[in-house]
């Protein structure tokens, strides 16, 4: 019996990992739904914190008179601020902090960084994929994984390999 354990724990110790996923180890693939929903959730709870003091700045210049519901000026203000945050991050170094903790990049198919016109198209088609739905669950069924904002704004969602621990 002891021979069998022996034998058995020699073989998984010398299981060589399939090539495939030996590459996508050290090499960036495309990002599934659930590390894009993983992501996104943390997003959105840095947007929500973001959105209070955006709006906490407009009550103060205010002078703590509330906007009232439907202000069509300040839902158009919400968004510009929710692109700024979204934009600068993805074009400068194409992750936002929820893609960062989830190992998540945007960037053009040649591996650089997204332009803010692409941007701006990435987060204007963003709401089309996220309220239709289809367009979040497209990378389901897209053969590079790309969900409708990644492929109406040029880019790429990917999943960077993990880096080795800094001593």
């Amino acid at each position: 019996l002891s021979r069998l354990k022996h034998e058995f724990k020699s073989r998984r110790e010398h299981h060589i990992r399939p090539t495939f996923i030996q590459n996508m180890a050290s090499v960036a693939y495309p990002a599934g739904l659930p590390r894009r929903l993983a992501a996104a959730t943390y997003d959105v709870l840095l947007l929500v914190a973001l959105w209070f003091v955006a709006s906490a700045i407009v009550i103060v210049m205010r002078h703590g008179e509330a906007v009232p519901a439907g202000t069509l000026w300040f839902e158009a203000y919400l968004l510009t601020v929710a692109y700024l945050c979204f934009g600068w991050f993805w074009t400068h170094g194409g992750q936002t902090l929820g893609m960062r903790a989830w190992r998540l990049q945007v960037r053009r198919a040649d591996g650089e960084t997204i332009s803010w016109l692409q941007a701006l198209r990435r987060y204007l088609s963003a709401y089309l994929s996220w309220l239709s739905i289809i367009g979040i669950l497209w990378c389901l069924f897209d053969d590079q994984r790309r969900a409708w904002h990644d492929i109406l704004s040029g880019s790429e969602t990917v999943v960077l390999p993990k880096q080795p621990p800094v001593n």
